[in-house]
């Protein structure tokens, strides 16, 4: 069934005239913005119980506790408890019977006078479905792209008077939700790179999976999630930290998938200005590798990549950078530290097609440029011929001709550097062989998979595997 699309007075006209709604509106930066288009739309007495704004520092920790940061995730959600906290011991006696209680916060950094910080906010609904029902609670952090102040006030409003009206009246359809958020707004105006679904009405929701959904919509570029499946906030995991990312498919992960971040971990790691225990080592699934030959993200696929990427420990990154390049520049917009990339000989070979930037006017020389500009580094796995055994490295990669004299400043100025110390007994495992071996029921696929990876893959019988397959 489609979904209705209302524009931003409706959304809160439609709030306002229904009366199981009752509640608080608590924000900090960038005016009461989102209270504002309950107010100017007219029946504001049927939903706010209360307005307020602690914009005064003092005032903020003496109402809501101390806290690091006044732009943070914490503060949101030391709002969001003790608001909806007053609001039940205040109310719940008089109207309880026939009011669902919410309380919508937000805590932004909006442009400055000077133009010089960070524009986001962490922004959140916590309510309940219907009267005396148990909680639920959507939060999501939010980038806010216009140029001027009074032009990010606006978006911040909109994208307030969605997330209310999605909680409201989409909740059971968490991915209408999503889809709402940009109601009225544009990718150039608002990017949302987490939300966050908890609560009796989101207990089946997968974070996850919202994750996905948000590169696939646009709403973001990258999203990220830990390994126990708990959505992140990239800005945060990244700030001043070296990073090392490891790009692929991971259908499934592999022994060489881990010997390739151990050997890069350990280059990296020996690099001036690197701290080995700081640095924050990602796995990117990027969506032109989760697309199936359709055109498609199967959620299924996805899913049980992602249970095995955590079976590793490993932080996930899923974003929509084909180019490599992209990846580097959004990296390097949330760190100064260093930053590199591991990746087999196969894949350097491809970074080295110009058929891939046919985009830039530049080419392939525009991309270099964008893609180590920040002194970044890639470290390179070597790969084995299956047939005659040959190695594929830094030193005998086949280059095109009139792409040498690029790939041979690149390699001796100690941008692109060969790995060493990997384990031989690794380089004839393929991905797609692995499956392949799975598909027919041929055991000796655990052979090149850890341990945990191979459990996994049995118990959920993932990629085709069958519980009587022989031994």
């Amino acid at each position: 069934m489609a979904r209705e699309i209302l524009d931003t007075r409706q959304k809160a006209l439609r709030i306002n005239l229904d009366p199981r709604w009752y509640g608080t509106f608590a924000e900090i930066g960038a005016g009461q913005e989102v209270v504002r288009w309950f107010f100017r739309t007219g029946g504001a007495a049927g939903t706010i119980s209360k307005s307020i704004s602690a914009y005064d520092m003092t005032v903020s920790d003496a109402i809501y506790g101390e806290c690091d940061r006044y732009v943070s995730r914490p503060r949101l959600e030391g709002m969001l408890t003790y608001e909806h906290h007053l609001n039940i011991q205040r109310l719940q006696e008089t109207r309880g019977d026939d009011t669902a209680f919410f309380v919508f916060s937000d805590t932004v950094s909006a442009l400055s006078y000077k133009g010089t910080n960070e524009c986001h906010g962490w922004m959140g609904v916590r309510f309940q479905a219907r009267p005396r029902d148990e909680d639920s609670q959507i939060i999501m952090h939010v980038r806010m792209l216009d140029k001027e102040n009074a032009l990010q006030q606006e978006a911040l409003g909109i994208v307030g008077v969605n997330l209310l009206y999605g909680a409201f009246f989409l909740h059971q359809e968490p991915e209408q939700v999503l889809e709402s958020l940009l109601d009225g707004l544009t990718t150039d105006r608002v990017e949302i790179d987490l939300i966050e679904f908890s609560g009796i009405e989101f207990r089946n929701v997968d974070n996850r999976l919202m994750s996905l959904k948000l590169v696939q919509l646009g709403l973001t570029e990258a999203a990220m999630f830990s390994a126990s499946g708990e959505v992140l906030q990239p800005s945060e995991v990244l700030y001043k930290k070296p990073v090392l990312v490891e790009r692929g498919s991971f259908r499934p992960v592999c022994y060489v998938h881990h010997d390739m971040l151990e050997c890069a971990y350990e280059k990296f790691s020996q690099e001036s200005g690197v701290n080995g225990e700081e640095v924050i080592q990602l796995k990117e699934l990027t969506m032109h590798k989760l697309m199936a030959f359709d055109g498609e993200v199967e959620p299924k696929d996805f899913l049980a990549r992602a249970d095995l990427l955590a079976s590793t420990g490993r932080t996930v990154l899923v974003s929509d950078f084909f180019e490599y390049h992209r990846l580097a520049s959004y990296l390097s917009r949330y760190t100064k530290e260093k930053i590199a990339l591991t990746m087999g000989a196969g894949s350097l070979l491809e970074l080295f097609d110009k058929r891939y930037y046919d985009n830039l006017d530049g080419g392939i020389v525009e991309a270099c440029g964008y893609l180590f500009k920040t002194d970044l580094k890639l470290y390179i796995y070597p790969f084995q011929d299956p047939v005659t055994g040959i190695l594929t490295k830094v030193d005998n990669l086949p280059i095109q001709q009139q792409l040498q004299k690029l790939y041979e400043y690149l390699v001796d100025n100690g941008q692109i550097v060969q790995l060493e110390g990997y384990n031989p007994d690794y380089l004839h495992i393929f991905t797609r062989d692995i499956l392949e071996r799975i598909k027919n029921q041929d055991m000796e696929w655990e052979e090149m998979v850890p341990p945990t990876v191979a459990k996994i893959i049995k118990q959920r019988q993932f990629f085709g595997y069958k519980r009587n397959a022989r031994m």
